[in-house]
């Protein structure tokens, strides 16, 4: 009897750990908050000074407490850990804040994150500066790229569009008030496509002018054509449009000089550079300009094409260093861009601010997005595996870079989110000329069907 007892115990444990197992790699949240949450905070809690102080992030402690402990207990002083704060668990992983030592600064225990990550058993270990002498580390219990799913509280807002999710396990959020112009490389499947349709149906709910450039004959635009303001299949419909945004762009700023023809009185608050300056009343709408596949708009095969082509250039050029006050902004989207691409690339990648790379097919394509922000981010995009897409590397020019996911969404229900939001499309009288047609939705009939009977005579 005692045999099979032992015999059944064993088989518990085995099932037990099996299961536990299977949890890890198939549902890793459901994991993570059963066994590794618990586990990591005994690992915390139990060797945190010991971890501390291996790290180097110990100090001495004050004479007046070295003296007491002395006095007291005649044990030796031992140097002394950043105090530690609540630990608050989350779906992800955990919180924690550390008080820090005089002396200390936070890239002292950002230099440790990994040191930190091994020692406690996560995935990984972020640190953010608080306020002046408190830091926030964020432990990250597994791999979140890996099945994406989005935080339940997202702070959008105009213009702020909840895009992705970053590998500490928050939101990537795609301002436009910050991050005005945007490039966005990556190789066919790579995600890219997917990375366009999370951010289109995100601004369609808002009133936000959408205008597209899709050279591909519209195959990638075009599902979402009943809620654009404006569409372009070609170069020769592109080299149409673009000078009609150049002139909207002019007009507002003559809007702008109007409302700064300033009178003796006039307060300061009514006196503005930009159009979020201006009254709501008398504010237009924002425009945000999407080009998909950017390199069809440099080739060229004939002169004429050619002189068309410095054309839109140039016109680009100057949306992308004026717009943003005029409230336009551009959205740059390819497989690969650079000098080669022709006169005026290098300049144009140059005023887009925000970078977004995902795999690409060589490492000149990963500069070209992210050389001149940081060699350790051109280096994680190279390493963007193939059955990983809609992974990427994202980074502006002012030096900051992290790895994102973008969570997948159907091209149907991107579509009906842009039929459903079309009512919000805002007036733009120079547009309509290039508004697309939208076909109507057939409408489902339910029930039998009365057919006309066919007539004799």
């Amino acid at each position: 009897m005692t045999d099979l007892v032992t015999w059944a115990e064993l088989g518990g444990s085995l099932a037990a750990i099996g299961g536990a197992v299977y949890a890890r790699h198939a549902h890793p949240a459901a994991y993570w908050s059963t066994v590794g949450l618990p586990l990591s905070v005994a690992r915390l809690l139990t060797s945190y000074s010991s971890t501390m102080d291996a790290c180097g992030l110990t100090v001495e402690p004050p004479r007046w407490r070295a003296l007491a402990v002395r006095t007291a207990t005649r044990r030796e002083v031992r140097p002394v850990p950043p105090r530690r704060g609540v630990i608050r668990p989350t779906t992800t992983g955990l919180r924690m804040r550390l008080r820090l030592a005089p002396g200390q600064e936070p890239a002292d225990v950002a230099a440790s994150a990994e040191r930190l990550r091994h020692a406690w058993g996560v995935q990984a270990v972020y640190v953010q500066d608080v306020k002046p002498g408190v830091v926030e580390l964020r432990l990250v219990g597994f791999d979140v790229l890996r099945k994406v799913r989005m935080p339940r509280r997202l702070d959008g807002g105009p213009l702020r569009i909840p895009v992705a999710l970053r590998e500490d396990a928050t939101a990537f959020l795609r301002d436009y008030r910050a991050v005005p112009h945007e490039l966005v490389l990556g190789a066919t499947l790579s995600g890219k496509s997917m990375y366009l349709r999370n951010l289109l149906t995100g601004l369609a709910a808002q009133p936000v002018a959408l205008v597209g450039i899709d050279c591909k004959r519209g195959v990638e635009l075009a599902p979402f054509a009943p809620r654009l303001s404006a569409l372009a299949t070609d170069p020769g419909q592109a080299a149409e449009l673009l000078p009609v945004l150049v002139k909207e762009m002019e007009d507002r700023y003559d809007l702008i000089k109007v409302r700064q023809g300033i009178a003796p009185g006039t307060p300061d608050e009514l006196i503005t550079s930009d159009v979020w300056g201006l009254p709501e009343d008398e504010r237009p709408a924002p425009i945000v300009l999407f080009i998909d596949e950017v390199a069809e708009l440099f080739l060229v095969a004939t002169r004429k094409e050619e002189e068309r082509r410095d054309e839109m250039v140039t016109q680009l050029i100057r949306l992308a260093q004026l717009g943003r006050a005029a409230g336009i902004y551009l959205e740059v989207c390819g497989q690969r861009f650079g000098a080669e691409l022709g006169k005026g690339a290098t300049m144009l990648r140059a005023q887009l601010t925000g970078r977004v790379c995902h795999r690409v097919n060589d490492e000149a394509s990963a500069k070209m997005a992210l050389g001149d922000i940081a060699p350790e981010a051109v280096l994680a995009a190279c390493a963007i595996a193939p059955e990983l897409p809609g992974l990427a590397v994202v980074g502006d020019t002012s030096g900051g870079w992290s790895r994102i996911r973008t969570p997948y969404l159907s091209l149907a229900d991107a579509a009906a989110t842009c039929r459903a939001t079309a009512h919000l499309a805002p007036d733009v009288p120079a547009l309509d000329p290039f508004r697309p047609y939208a076909p109507p939705v057939p409408v489902e009939v339910s029930g039998p069907v009365a057919t006309a009977r066919p007539t004799t005579g």
